[in-house]
């Protein structure tokens, strides 16, 4: 058998490999089981344990076919290929091991700050950040991991020394092209650490009304009413304003405007008013308030303040009073909604209608109109 071996080296070699690939799996196996018993009562380590249990799962074995390699007895030149996508392989699978590694514990970190609880803005801040500083430090593990796998090829290597020499050269020309995505990055820690917005927040951005769904390290995720998908880049929510309607509380209040005649008595429609809110789930108990605001040439406008806990409370309570405000009026003053009032000009020699005087009978006229036969 050793004659067999030493006559035939890409037989020992290929024997080689295989053990050691064996002997690394049985390893990561026994690892493994361990890992996981140590942290059954732990939610960290077992997270960690089963998001990294597949990248170790190859990494073990090709770390010891690397050491296997050593001293195989190869020609030169294939045994330094072969090394060098050893190498490689081990590079791709630490980085796809740190970066499950991060996102092991910032799931941990999501999981213990839901947002589903009533107040939830502790749990948004912490999601947020999380969130953004994770994927942040996924992108700097890969873009690590990938100059690694570059500097592994000696020519790269070669080219990195010259750009080192002309660094200021390079330092302007790389700034100019990564530009877009270095200011993204740093609009993200900004956002990570000052939180204008958050996830789940509600935002009014290019006049559309939606929530956060998803921060990444380039751009944001928001989901407007209407279930389609607005992608904003970082950088926007740090040149530009935006209106938040969850910064600091949910609580909102909202408005519903009505136009109605100008004999229109008020007090009716506030005690409807306060029984419309007081009937509502939405209502928070805080506001509610029905003033008279504007006044035009033919109509008075009134304004409906109410209060709710969150901005969909608040469009469902805005939607329900201005529906039933207006149906009150139509069953119990139907004369006072809104009206266009006419006036019949006679020619006093003929005794017949001259003209018709739209608009306001005690006021001036808006325009009149000559009746042609």
């Amino acid at each position: 058998m050793r004659d067999v071996l030493a006559s035939h080296p890409w037989i020992a070699v290929t024997l080689q490999i295989v053990g050691a690939a064996l002997v690394g799996l049985a390893l990561h196996f026994v690892l493994h089981v361990v890992a996981r018993r140590a942290a059954a009562r732990l939610v960290l380590a077992e997270r960690i344990v089963a998001y990294t249990r597949r990248p170790s799962q190859f990494l073990i074995p090709l770390l010891l076919v690397h050491l296997s390699l050593a001293d195989a007895p190869l020609p030169a030149g294939f045994l330094i290929g072969l090394r060098q996508a050893l190498s490689i392989a081990i590079i791709l699978l630490v980085t796809v091991f740190v970066v499950r590694l991060i996102a092991a514990v910032a799931d941990v970190i999501v999981t213990r700050h839901p947002t589903t609880a009533a107040d939830n803005l502790r749990a948004r801040s912490v999601q947020t950040q999380v969130r953004v500083l994770a994927r942040i430090a996924m992108f700097i593990v890969g873009v690590l991991g990938v100059g690694s796998v570059l500097m592994t090829f000696p020519n790269v290597r070669q080219l990195g020394a010259s750009l080192l020499a002309s660094a200021g050269l390079a330092g302007i020309i790389a700034g100019f092209a990564a530009r877009p995505v270095l200011g993204n990055l740093i609009a993200g820690l900004q956002i990570a650490l000052t939180q204008p917005i958050r996830i789940d927040d509600v935002l009014i951005v290019e006049n559309e009304w939606g929530r956060v769904e998803e921060i990444t390290e380039t751009y944001v995720v928001v989901r407007i009413w209407d279930d389609r998908r607005l992608i904003v880049p970082l950088e926007y929510f740090i040149q530009h304003p935006f209106q938040n309607w969850t910064r600091q509380t949910s609580d909102l209040i909202g408005s519903v405007f009505l136009w109605v005649d100008f004999r229109m008595p008020m007090p009716p429609l506030r005690e409807e008013l306060q029984r419309i809110v007081e009937a509502a789930p939405e209502w928070d108990q805080r506001v509610c308030v029905l003033q008279v605001t504007d006044v035009s040439d033919r109509a008075m406008q009134l304004r409906v303040l109410v209060s709710t806990a969150d901005a969909g409370n608040g469009w469902e309570l805005r939607c329900k009073v201005r529906e039933q405000l207006i149906a009150y009026m139509q069953q119990d003053y139907p004369q006072y909604l809104p009206q266009l009032r006419t006036v019949l000009l006679r020619d006093a020699e003929a005794g017949e209608p001259a003209a018709v005087r739209v608009g306001m009978p005690e006021g001036p006229a808006v325009r009149e109109e000559p009746i042609t036969p």
